[in-house]
């Protein structure tokens, strides 16, 4: 895809810088690399299992535990990297077609329930790991505090209420003009 038309002088008088042609935050750096390092530990504590298992014919107890934690975080991580770049799910023909107002509107309210919804998750999940915390609860496979893993739904559903709410305040800005408005129609 070609880089959109410069807008402007660089700031040391060299070429025109050209501006990215979407809105999307650039600080996904951390949705991204928390993706890279959630995939490689579970590349490498799979693979470190097989190796295991093939040549000991056991198996290590605690990379299921593990695995199915770091999967559940890689999960909301990618939701949040989703959201923030509004690629989250939806039914594209209910979501695209109309006016360029509907389609305005209905991408604002989508924004606004992923994050009321994750609101919610994230507030009714605190309960639940100060009861894990309180009741000193251990996580099955290994025996290590269940508030260890719990903890992560909280903030990584609060950390996609703010990259939904975030594409809330985007879509408003991004309000659709109309003379746009009338050529869409």
């Amino acid at each position: 895809m070609p880089l959109p038309p410069p807008s402007g002088p660089s700031p040391h008088g060299a070429a025109p810088v050209a501006k990215p042609d979407d809105d999307t935050p650039r600080s996904l750096r951390i949705e991204d690399w928390l993706t890279v390092i959630v995939m490689a530990a579970l590349a490498l504590i799979t693979f470190a299992n097989v190796l295991v298992r093939y040549f000991t014919n056991s198996s290590f107890a605690w990379t299921e535990e593990i695995s199915v934690f770091l999967m559940i975080v890689l999960a909301l991580v990618a939701g949040s990297a989703a959201v923030a770049r509004d690629q989250h799910i939806r039914i594209e023909w209910f979501a695209e077609g109309g006016s360029a107002a509907r389609r305005h509107g209905l991408a604002r309210f989508g924004a606004l329930m992923v994050a009321l919804l994750f609101g919610v998750i994230a507030v009714l999940s605190v309960r639940v790991v100060w009861d894990d915390y309180r009741f000193g609860e251990t996580s099955p496979g290994i025996g290590v505090p269940q508030w260890w893993y719990s903890v992560w739904l909280p903030l990584l559903s609060a950390l996609i209420t703010w990259r939904a709410v975030g594409l809330f305040i985007r879509r408003g800005r991004a309000a659709p003009s109309p003379g746009r408005q009338a050529a869409d129609e």
